[in-house]
């Protein structure tokens, strides 16, 4: 009797904490927001979970850079012709002074002048050297280039066969260490300052010749290219 008395006093008990735990969550889904609810058991699902750390994209940099110039100065690009498709192109301060988007690359030799002091382009041309005698009129182009100006050259397919002496002698006088080395569609690239000197340990010139035994494309080496950055205080 006195067991049955005590179980009648326990399932009391326990009918009236369940009656109570109810009113209770009743109670405060009425006064708390469905949306906390909501979120206090979205940040109890994502306890343990690694946070997702997105790196910020590279900052593009002038003409592609992988690291900017310093400040007073400026970037350039050159790039040789590859193959038939892949068309020559020089940059500077970032823009596209010879590219095939611009429609004013060629076969052969193609030269921008650029004003040192102001950085904008004073002209560009390309010279076959395949198809036609240019060579004199390349020379003429070079030699009346004005004083304080970079002359940036670049080839694409064939940049010798019709290069005549004293062209490649007007490109000696510039710096030019390799063009009396240019063979049959060498890819070439060269930057030189006229009436000042640039800086030695900036990147001048490079020379890459036909091998077909190495050729990237059929009967064209690879491309090549040159880039770095000049202090716009030399002179």
């Amino acid at each position: 009797m006195r067991l049955v008395a005590t179980n009648l006093v326990k399932l009391s008990g326990l009918l009236l904490a369940s009656g109570c735990a109810w009113y209770l969550g009743y109670v405060f889904a009425d006064i708390i927001p469905e949306e906390t609810v909501s979120t206090a058991i979205q940040n109890l699902q994502n306890i343990g979970e690694k946070p997702l750390i997105k790196a910020p994209l590279p900052k593009r940099q002038k003409c592609d850079h992988w690291s900017p110039c310093a400040p007073r100065s400026y970037a350039y690009r050159l790039l040789s012709g590859g193959g038939k498709e892949k068309m020559a192109k020089i940059c500077f301060e970032d823009e596209l002074l010879i590219s095939e988007q611009r429609g004013n690359v060629g076969r052969g030799i193609n030269i921008a002048i650029v004003n040192y002091k102001t950085g904008e382009v004073v002209s560009t041309k390309f010279f076959d050297m395949w198809g036609g005698d240019f060579s004199g009129e390349m020379t003429a182009f070079i030699k009346n280039a004005p004083q304080g100006s970079l002359l940036l050259m670049v080839t694409h397919d064939d940049g010798s066969t019709r290069l005549k002496d004293d062209g490649k002698q007007a490109i000696e006088e510039l710096g030019s260490k390799e063009i009396r080395n240019m063979k049959f569609r060498s890819s070439w690239v060269f930057i030189a300052a006229k009436g000042f000197k640039l800086p030695d340990n900036i990147e001048k010139e490079k020379i890459n010749h036909s091998d077909n035994r190495r050729n990237r494309y059929s009967g064209w080496p690879a491309e090549i290219q040159i880039e770095g950055c000049i202090p716009d205080d030399l002179i």
